[in-house]
């Protein structure tokens, strides 16, 4: 098991939160800007490829209904994950990831080299989810019962989404309808990574930060939560709160996208803020590209003289060293 780490909701009945999860005052959330709103689009819808796309290059963010998930399967993962977060501390601790020793998966309070240096007030559980074959089950919780059976059936069913919004994209970038599939993995290899984001009830919401501003590196990432509003995105220089929409899920363009579509695609920034109230939970898939097996490019068909190719070639790896630790991409890579 990993070393002891202070998890953030033990701090919750604290008066004042401790200095490390204090934010700059420009970090700090400020009132978000009134207008426009992330767009709602209906996957059912005449017009749904427009739709997606103009919310995927204006925004890099919609909203999804009629999506092809069953509500009482969403509503039974809200269930299992909170009940997964209600139990005793030191019972999730038994999950405890380790980062120090490479161990992302599992129960922890931060993702490592966060770019402030200061803590996010979130505890979390990750876990890969599918493939199915790849997948770990000895990490995964054994308290609730249905946690297993719960999230083995959402996963299948998300990833059926996923290949829904991809065919969606490359058919509004006039590709092939299954082009962006492949060029992500497949459905070999396209790994889903959940993350349950779980923010305590915080005394000072004013000075923390649930999650820091950030892009996300996927290709997509699916965001469920609780209906306790705080994802904002940034937009036309505002940042802008997500509304609670019944029976929807978030779409995010991430970075990945944004490669492929040669920046046709934004890929969004965001953040998540906390509240004194109420807890928030929220479940992000991140849809992923094998690491090392496939190079990230701008699509040839986006690449012309007048829209010559925006990003070098790199594999995901190269990409999330790229990001997390400044690293360059490798220039033989340019020429693979």
């Amino acid at each position: 098991m990993a070393a002891a780490v202070a998890r953030v909701e033990s701090l919750a009945g604290m008066t004042t939160i401790p200095t490390e999860y204090v934010r700059t005052e420009e970090e700090r959330a400020k009132k978000a800007a009134e207008g426009p709103q992330i767009p709602v689009v209906d996957l059912e819808g005449e017009g749904c490829v427009e739709e997606v796309m103009k919310a995927a290059t204006e925004w890099g963010v919609m909203h999804i209904v009629n999506h092809g998930i069953d509500g009482g399967l969403i509503e039974r993962l809200r269930m299992a994950g909170k009940r997964f977060f209600d139990l005793p501390i030191e019972e999730k601790e038994k999950y405890a990831n380790d980062q120090s020793s490479g161990k992302i998966q599992g129960y922890g309070s931060k993702l490592a080299n966060n770019t402030s240096g200061q803590l996010e007030w979130e505890d979390y559980f990750f876990h890969l989810v599918f493939p199915e074959e790849k997948v770990d089950l000895s990490i995964w919780p054994k308290d609730p019962a249905d946690y297993v059976e719960v999230t083995k059936e959402f996963a299948k069913a998300i990833r059926g989404v996923a290949t829904n919004m991809f065919r969606i994209l490359s058919l509004g970038l006039g590709l092939e309808p299954d082009r962006i599939e492949i060029e992500v993995g497949g459905m070999e290899d396209l790994l889903l990574q959940m993350k349950i984001n779980y923010y305590p009830k915080c005394p000072q919401p004013e000075l923390a930060l649930g999650v820091e501003a950030h892009t996300d590196v996927s290709s997509l990432t699916f965001i469920l939560h609780n209906m306790v509003p705080g994802l904002q995105v940034y937009h036309d220089d505002k940042w802008v709160a997500a509304k609670c929409v019944p029976d929807s899920l978030i779409v995010h363009i991430g970075d990945t996208l944004e490669i492929l579509s040669n920046g046709r695609f934004k890929s969004v920034l965001h953040r998540g803020l906390v509240n004194k109230d109420k807890v928030r939970i929220s479940w992000a898939v991140f849809c992923e590209p094998p690491k090392e097996k496939i190079v990230l490019r701008p699509l040839r068909e986006l690449v012309t003289e007048t829209a010559p190719a925006k990003f070098p070639p790199r594999t995901f790896a190269q990409h999330i060293q790229h990001k997390v630790f400044k690293k360059p991409i490798p220039a033989e890579q340019e020429g693979v």
